[in-house]
């Protein structure tokens, strides 16, 4: 039997298990970085790839953290050794995606 549109979006269930670091109000430096990956079929080949990732799990939760957070962190991180906590925030979408990495006390 066919199903209204409505009612299957409210029982929808999202399958997307990774969010993105600027989800979270708040990250401290000493949580553990991991390597994560997954695959996707290209639209327009129609291909397996393969995208690999960095990530910090909360409460078994993926949070993935672009290449250009660390690289800030990095330079954050030289001039105040001492931080413990920053928090992320962008602009832009899809491939133009900025991120800042804001330093908390």
């Amino acid at each position: 039997m066919a199903q209204k549109l409505g009612e299957y979006a409210k029982e929808h269930v999202s399958t997307a298990t990774t969010k993105l670091i600027t989800d979270l109000p708040e990250v401290l430096v000493d949580m553990e970085l991991v390597d994560d990956s997954f695959e996707f079929t290209d639209k327009i080949t129609g291909e397996t790839k393969t995208v690999n990732q960095k990530v910090i799990m909360i409460e078994d939760e993926k949070f993935r953290v672009p290449t250009s957070v660390i690289q800030q962190l990095k330079i954050h991180l030289e001039d105040n050794p001492t931080m413990k906590k920053f928090k992320v925030r962008s602009s832009g979408s899809g491939m133009d995606t900025r991120y800042t990495v804001i330093p908390l006390i």
